[in-house]
């Protein structure tokens, strides 16, 4: 888990570049298959861990990572067997 304190520091700077946001949290063991966003993300996972996988190449995030991605990027999301909650930004282009 990360501390409270580096999670309002992100928040705060995502509000400043123009971020909606918000918590999200995903079930345990789900796997979302190849899909985009019409919108920019950045995050921040506060508990549990997923693994993203952009064109054939999977990275791992958990507790205190960020990630980033741009909008229209293609990418599939496997949640790790103890669900993952992260703090999420997202602006439009």
């Amino acid at each position: 888990m990360t501390e409270k304190g580096s999670d309002a520091k992100f928040e705060t700077a995502l509000a400043a570049d123009g971020f909606a946001v918000a918590m999200k949290s995903m079930d345990p063991s789900m796997v979302v298959d190849d899909h985009t966003h019409d919108f920019e993300v950045r995050g921040l996972v506060t508990e549990g861990h997923f693994n993203i996988t952009v064109g054939g190449q999977t990275t791992r995030y958990a507790a205190g990572d960020r990630f980033e991605m741009a909008a229209g990027c293609v990418h599939s999301e496997e949640i790790g067997p103890d669900g993952v909650t992260f703090v999420v930004g997202r602006r439009d282009p």
